[in-house]
C-alpha cells in the first residue's frame, strides 16, 4: 500500500521468507530426519510485527529491504494485502532474506538464516523523513549501526533487540537502550544483555532510565517493569505448535494498546492474546505453496 504520509507506527527491521518444517526431532551430525510438514511463511521480525499491528487496526508501515527476486515481490504483495504501507520496503539487487526453521513436537526450534538483502540495509534520507513523521518507531532485528542512526530521528521508540543485538552487552548498547520508551526482551535475552537473571536484569535496565521493560516468559506469561511497579500478566493455556514470530506479535499487541493509551495491564493482556494465537500455527503468517506460483 502506497501512502504519501508517514504511518502512525514505522517498523524497522528484517523481511524474510520462512521455510518452516515440522519434524519429530532435530537432526544431528550425519543424521537424517523425515519432515512431517512444510509451510512457507512471510517472516522477519519487522514483517511479523507490522502484520500483527495492522490486524489490530493501527496504521503501520515497514522500513526494510527485499531482493529483486520472486520472493521479494511476493513479500511486498503479501504485506500490502495486510494493509501495510510499503513505501520504504525497497528492492535491491540480490536475493530476499530466507530463514529455514525446524520445529519439533514440543514447539522448540532450530533456525538457520540467510540474511541476503537484509544484510545490505543502509538508512536513506527518505527513511529518516519517514521515521520523523511517524508517531513511534519500532526497531527489531536490525544491525547496531543502523539502529544508532535511526533512533536519533524518532519521536518515540519501542525496541526489540533480539539475541544478536543483545549479545553486544549492556555497556555497548547503553546509548541505544536509554533512548527506548519500551524495551521488549525474553528471559534469555535479558540474561544475554545484562549477564543477570531476568528479574534483576530487568530492574537494572529500568535503573538505567528505560521507562518500561517488558519481559516475555513463554508459557509463564509476561512481566512489565517500571520504576514504580512490576505488572504480571499470565497467558492462556494453549497447545504450542510453533513459537516463530510470537515475540514480534506480542510486541504488536502491546504497542497497539500503548498508542491507544490503554492501561498497561491491558497492553500486556493484548500482547499475550496475540502471541497465544500465533503459537498454535506453523509460522507467524502462513502462505500456501500455490500462492508462490503466481
Amino acid at each position: 500500500m502506497i501512502n504519501t504520509n508517514p504511518p502512525e507506527v514505522a517498523a524497522l527491521g528484517t523481511c524474510n521468507i520462512d521455510f518452516i518444517m515440522k519434524v519429530p526431532r532435530f537432526s544431528g551430525a550425519d543424521d537424517e530426519v523425515d519432515v512431517e510438514e512444510i509451510k512457507i511463511s512471510l517472516g522477519g521480525s519487522a514483517s511479523n510485527f507490522a502484520i500483527g499491528l495492522s490486524r489490530t487496526g493501527v496504521d503501520v508501515g515497514i522500513i526494510a529491504r527485499i531482493g529483486d527476486d520472486s520472493y521479494g515481490e511476493f513479500a511486498k504483495l503479501k504485506l500490502e494485502e495486510e494493509r501495510i504501507i510499503t513505501d520504504r520496503l525497497l528492492k535491491i539487487p540480490g536475493s530476499t532474506g530466507m530463514t529455514f526453521i525446524a520445529v519439533d513436537d514440543d514447539g522448540e526450534r532450530s533456525i538457520y538464516t540467510s540474511m541476503n538483502a537484509n544484510a545490505k540495509f543502509k538508512l536513506e534520507k527518505k527513511d529518516i523523513d519517514y521515521i520523523r513523521g511517524s508517531r513511534l518507531l519500532h526497531v527489531t532485528g536490525m544491525y547496531k549501526e543502523v539502529v544508532e542512526e535511526a533512533i536519533k530521528h524518532a519521536n518515540h521508540i519501542s525496541l526489540n533487540p533480539g539475541t544478536v543485538l543483545s549479545s553486544y552487552g549492556i555497556d555497548d548498547l547503553k546509548d541505544i537502550i536509554q533512548k527506548a520508551d519500551v524495551l521488549f526482551l525474553n528471559k534469555k535475552e535479558v540474561s544475554i544483555l545484562t549477564g543477570k537473571g531476568f528479574h534483576e536484569g530487568a530492574n537494572d535496565l529500568v535503573d538505567m532510565g528505560v521507562p518500561m521493560v517488558v519481559v516475555t516468559c513463554g508459557k509463564q506469561g509476561a512481566r512489565l517493569y517500571t520504576r514504580d511497579e512490576v505488572i504480571y500478566s499470565p497467558t492462556s493455556r494453549v497447545e504450542t505448535l510453533d513459537t516463530t514470530g510470537a515475540g514480534d506479535v506480542f510486541a504488536a499487541g502491546f504497542i497497539s494498546g500503548y498508542i491507544k493509551n490503554k492501561e498497561l495491564n491491558k497492553c500486556l493482556q493484548r500482547g499475550n492474546q496475540l502471541a497465544c494465537n500465533c503459537v498454535t500455527n506453523l509460522g507467524a503468517v502462513n502462505i500456501h505453496h500455490s500462492d508462490l506460483e503466481h
